[in-house]
């Protein structure tokens, strides 16, 4: 059915929501996967991974008359576009190597004026099937709302939720002509600004704030961002974080007024409690986060001479709060499961000497933490944050209670 469709001259684009795992064809230690390197020993005949189906498929296209078309990412990973162009190029590389193809195919996929990747950044939080959105569903008389488990541990439904607001921008580069989306509100733009609106989302107006909710919400108990919106502290801490520190450096994109971006995440997303979205989720890999979530802001006050690293406060706040979490016990004094995270062990080695209830602990443990330019894209302690982020990270380690007042007595309340 595809292949019939990729030989149609009238195709415009083939759309991707396949998460960013799934435009990756090779392991950390740049083996390929054995599925794919399957699929490049058999050639385009009858791939088994969907990257490689995608370049089979483009293969289609090339020999029904090098017809143009679009490749186009919409999953929420950063230059998802090239993600997905490189790994369709490498492929068709080895199988041009192996003489499947030949090397007219990859003149074809060079040619940006017969083949695109754009770039997209797209904001729609669509969690797994909600409990209470099923039971809504039933009261209005629908019959199948069956929530299912799957052997991937994924949960699907007959239903799908998802939160009102929406923001899919897409760069203009669509060599077969483009779908009229702009009538439904995608925005169509040149690459850079899909870039900075990309930016303007995941450094300023809503990443950063999700990662304050989520280290601070594991320590102090909860299970739902919705239910961390009605705590003052936690409301408090994501104004301040966004509104005070963040918005001064903010990358505008143009199209989107990251004032108004930053009012609706506040006030009206992450309050939603039909969004059923959890600090443990969003807590997962944070180590790998943190770099651009809070690293891109530090730098621009450390390149801006009217601001400067000195004048953060509740951004270094979040960061000791996290490697607060890092210690595995909760505000209450009670051991809390981590979420997953591929530093973790490392990271939780430094820190294996601090006890929890000592106010005299010896913190050289956070240094090769807070030093890390892996992680935050600069040595805290270069810039002068360093030793202010030990300072909460003591406060927040002095026994129960802690966590909860240094946040009031930071945030003035």
């Amino acid at each position: 059915m595809l292949t019939e469709i990729f030989k149609k001259p009238s195709l415009q684009m083939a759309s991707f929501t396949i998460t960013e795992k799934g435009y990756k064809i090779t392991n950390a230690s740049g083996d390929f996967f054995p599925e794919v390197k399957n699929d490049i020993e058999n050639g385009p005949a009858n791939p088994k991974n969907v990257m490689s189906k995608v370049t089979s498929l483009a293969h289609v296209r090339y020999l029904s008359g090098k017809l143009p078309i679009a490749f186009v990412s919409m999953d929420n990973c950063s230059r998802n576009g090239d993600l997905l162009r490189n790994s369709v190029i490498t492929i068709a590389e080895k199988w041009c190597e192996k003489g499947f193809v030949d090397k007219g195919f990859l003149e074809y996929l060079n040619n940006h004026e017969l083949v695109s990747f754009p770039l997209s950044t797209i904001d729609k939080i669509t969690p797994f099937p909600s409990e209470k959105v099923k039971e809504l569903l039933q009261k209005d008389g629908f019959v199948d709302t069956e929530i299912v488990a799957t052997e991937k541990r994924t949960h699907i439904a007959p239903f799908v939720n998802a939160e009102e607001a929406q923001m899919l921008v897409i760069e203009d580069h669509f060599p077969n002509g483009r779908i009229r989306l702009d009538d439904a509100g995608v925005f169509y733009t040149d690459r850079d600004t899909v870039e900075k609106a990309e930016k303007m989302k995941v450094c300023t107006c809503l990443n950063p704030l999700h990662t304050a909710l989520a280290v601070f919400g594991c320590l102090l108990g909860f299970k739902s961002i919705a239910d961390e919106m009605k705590d003052e502290c936690l409301r408090t801490l994501v104004n301040k974080v966004g509104y005070d520190e963040g918005l001064p450096v903010v990358i505008n994109p143009g199209i989107i007024d990251p004032d108004e971006f930053i009012k609706e995440v506040i006030e009206k997303r992450f309050p939603n409690p039909y969004m059923p979205d959890t600090p443990q989720r969003i807590a997962t890999d944070t180590s790998q986060k943190v770099s651009i979530r809070f690293g891109e802001t530090i730098k621009a006050y450390c390149n801006n001479p009217d601001l400067g690293p000195e004048k953060l406060k509740y951004i270094p706040l979040v960061i000791a709060g996290w490697v607060r979490y890092l210690i595995g016990i909760d505000d209450e004094g009670n051991e809390m499961q981590l979420s997953p995270d591929p530093m973790m062990d490392e990271l939780k080695g430094y820190l294996k000497d601090i006890r929890f209830g000592h106010a005299d602990n010896d913190l050289s443990g956070l240094k090769p933490i807070l030093s890390n330019r892996k992680i935050f894209g600069v040595d805290l302690y270069e810039i002068g944050l360093g030793e202010k982020i030990e300072g909460f990270f003591r406060e927040m380690m002095t026994g129960p209670g802690a966590v909860r007042n240094a946040l009031k007595k930071h945030l003035g309340l």
